[in-house]
């Protein structure tokens, strides 16, 4: 039965209008009131349908198929599969639930939401300023509903791409996401389908692109019938996180790149991110699976602009190279996490843990990684025995890398949830912002960091009682790998403690502070030079166009040719004035302002300086 389904490439192009993407797996309406229940399930020898208040046998279609076909059912019906236990499960690729991951999912009419900004095709990726937001945590209301009515102020600050941490549907009413285990659902805390579709659509309305953080390396462990029912799914090491799902396997091969296409067509998407893909093992499949993924999202989505980013620690170009006409072949951009390593140890004078790597030789490989892209290209490196760490990739556009001076992992973290903007002094911060921003390289913000928030943001969860995950001692570990090396146990808050979600909601109070609205100011007005100078330069550029020509004890001089303009950064972040290098062209933004003929004329910097000029 699995070879005759059509594949979705062969599908007709989605109305935009009216979209749709036909899954193998679940429960889809193939005609007025009729549907189509469908499951993989191999390891029993029965299985039943509830629909409402009736049970009904289902049908074994060979290779591990289950089908049942149901007339007048309407949406909004709830329905889940009986295994021979007797035991209730929902749809694996279910659109809705009733409840939660333990109860009944919902059938839903995709067409049902009437999309407004139907001729959006997307925006180059050259354009992006991304916005990594959770949904939970981003206004107090925790719904898709509630961050649309923030997306003007977001468009106002220049972003063009909000990113939301993971949707799918996971255990409990609250967390970050990572252990979602229906992928087709949208968390029910934040809101329907519809309510999800809504914030797309008003986000395209105000120019701006969705790009959707989801986890295929690992499910959750809190509702993931799916292993119950079909283990055979699941190889057989999992991860830290949960069980690794077997993307050698057919059905769940399937499964998981539908879902790509399920986000990009049914939800006119803009983009994935795809966490950890190097936890993603196919060594046994002739392409692997992350690169046929790529590949058939390419296929399948022509005409639109779909950008497609990896997090990826190995520090590889395979997935990025790019083809002769220099067009993405595979994915955009990889999260450069040596950029924020770097900028973290040397700011905050954190060397322990994931910074100790980075705590020698800082400015010459924050030079590197400015001009060429990852900050560790093929070395050695402590706890990594003799293997060499990392590849050359300066031949890569600038475009490549998405640099951050924090994330959600970043703060999360590090136990006392604290933003970098409480680490460092303000003058400092806007230096860093400026570079971050001016900087060849597409720039991220985690929500807040416009307005520099304070506030905290920690790890929180809402697992069940029985379920042993997350102890004290395992967060106060994770805590100083990232950096906070005087954390005491008794610190440690407890991530199922609705008190540590709630702490961790974004203050909007604070942006309206007299320093959250200069901060905003400054953000917006740097995004605005990005936007007029910076991204015409970058719509086609290739690679090998960094140059670094000082990086010394807190001296930096860059130059990338950008077609036939020259890009120029000179910073001193030393506390003497220093020479260096001259500039040509239009300045583009400098610190101090009133430095700046002594900096153009004299190419005398004053401590804690910086100019980008443009030649």
């Amino acid at each position: 039965m699995d070879e005759q389904r059509s594949r979705p490439e062969d599908e007709r192009p989605v109305d935009p209008e009216y979209r749709v993407f036909p899954k193998s797996w679940g429960a889809e309406y193939i005609a007025a009131g009729e549907v189509r229940f469908r499951l993989w399930a191999s390891g029993i020898e029965t299985l039943n349908l509830r629909l409402i208040d009736e049970e009904v046998p289902m049908t074994a279609m060979g290779d591990g198929w289950w089908e049942l076909l149901a007339t007048n059912v309407a949406p909004g019906t709830p329905y889940a599969f009986v295994l021979p236990d007797g035991r209730h499960v929902p749809d694996p690729a279910g659109r809705a639930l009733k409840s939660d991951v333990h109860g009944p999912s919902l059938v839903v009419d995709p067409t049902a939401y009437r999309w407004k900004n139907r001729g959006w095709t997307g925006r180059p990726w050259s354009e992006a300023v991304v916005y990594e937001i959770h949904v939970g945590t981003f206004t107090d209301e925790g719904t898709f509903a509630a961050a649309a009515a923030r997306l003007p102020a977001l468009a106002d600050l220049g972003v063009t791409v909000v990113q939301l941490m993971p949707v799918a549907a996971f255990g409990g009413k609250r967390g970050w996401g990572y252990d979602g285990v229906l992928l087709y659902t949208p968390h029910p805390s934040y809101g329907s389908p519809d309510d999800m579709k809504a914030f797309i659509d008003a986000a395209h309305g105000l120019g701006l692109m969705v790009m959707l953080d989801v986890v295929y390396n690992h499910l959750g462990l809190d509702g993931n019938h799916l292993q119950v029912y079909a283990p055979d799914l699941f190889m057989a090491e999992g991860t830290p996180w949960g069980p690794r799902p077997d993307v050698s396997r057919k059905p769940m091969r399937d499964l998981i790149a539908e879902n790509a296409l399920y986000w990009l067509e049914e939800f006119a998407l803009d983009g994935l991110r795809f966490d950890a893909v190097d936890r993603i093992e196919d060594a046994d499949s002739d392409e692997h699976f992350v690169e046929e993924l790529a590949l058939l999202i390419r296929k399948t989505l022509p005409g639109r602009h779909v950008h497609l980013v990896v997090e990826d620690s190995r520090n590889m170009t395979a997935l990025h190279e790019r083809s002769e006409d220099n067009a993405v072949r595979l994915y955009d951009a990889v999260w450069n996490d040596g950029y924020h390593h770097l900028i973290h140890a040397w700011a905050t004078g954190e060397h322990v843990g994931h910074f100790k790597v980075f705590a020698q030789n800082f400015w010459p490989r924050i030079a590197k990684t400015l001009a060429t892209g990852f900050a560790i290209q093929g070395e050695r490196i402590e706890g990594k025995g003799d293997a060499l760490v990392g590849e050359p990739s300066g031949h890569l556009p600038p475009v490549t890398f998405i640099n951050f001076l924090q994330n959600h992992d970043q703060i999360g973290n590090r136990g006392r949830g604290d933003r970098l903007w409480s680490l460092i002094d303000p003058d400092l911060a806007e230096r860093l912002m400026a570079i971050l921003l001016l900087a060849p390289q597409i720039p991220m913000l985690f929500m807040g960091d416009e307005f520099r928030s304070r506030g905290r943001f920690f790890f929180f969860s809402d697992y069940p009682p029985d379920l042993d995950q997350n102890s004290p001692e395992d967060r106060l570990r994770e805590a100083k790998a990232f950096g906070t090396e005087d954390l005491e146990l008794q610190e440690i808050r407890d991530p199922n403690d609705l008190e540590t979600f709630i702490a961790s909601k974004l203050d909007w109070e604070e942006a309206e502070t007299e320093r959250g609205m200069v901060s905003r100011t400054i953000c917006r007005d740097l995004i605005e030079k990005r936007k007029r100078h910076l991204m015409p330069l970058l719509a086609d550029v290739g690679g090998g166009v960094g140059l670094v020509l000082m990086a010394e004890e807190g001296r930096l001089a860059i130059d990338w040719q950008l077609g036939e303009h020259r890009w120029q950064l000179r910073a001193n972040f030393s506390d003497e004035i220093a020479t260096l290098p001259p500039v040509h062209g239009a300045t583009i933004h400098a610190m101090p302002p009133e430095a700046q003929s002594d900096i153009r004329d004299l190419s005398r910097f004053p401590a804690a300086s910086l100019i980008v000029a443009c030649g």
